[in-house]
């Protein structure tokens, strides 16, 4: 089954990009749970936490600094990061994201 994500970083599925850097695209979730739900999705196709490997080590930390930059540039006073790993712990689509909540 194609991934929805790789589709909407290769421009195939149309969607409103909030932020794109050179590893992470970041867009707002289709069925948000809080008024600020946006997704921080590295462009690298990665499962999940759990199929990370030693050389993606940089690659968390630029996601979490990704999601900084855009808090900051939505005004985001406070925030939730929050990143699920399987289907028991809610994660929906097979390749791994991070999740920006604001109320």
């Amino acid at each position: 089954m194609p991934c929805i994500f790789c589709e909407i970083i290769n421009k195939e599925k149309p969607t409103e990009i909030i932020h794109e850097n050179d590893n992470f695209i970041v867009i707002k979730d289709i069925k948000p749970s809080a008024p600020v739900h946006l997704l921080v999705i590295p462009k690298k196709h990665i499962d999940s936490v759990a199929h990370l490997t030693p050389k993606d080590e940089g690659l968390m930390g630029e996601m979490i600094l990704t999601a900084q930059k855009v808090a900051q540039e939505k005004n985001l006073n406070s925030y939730r990061l929050r990143i699920n790993t399987g289907k028991g712990a809610g994660q929906i689509v097979d390749h791994l994201h991070m999740h920006i909540f604001s109320w």
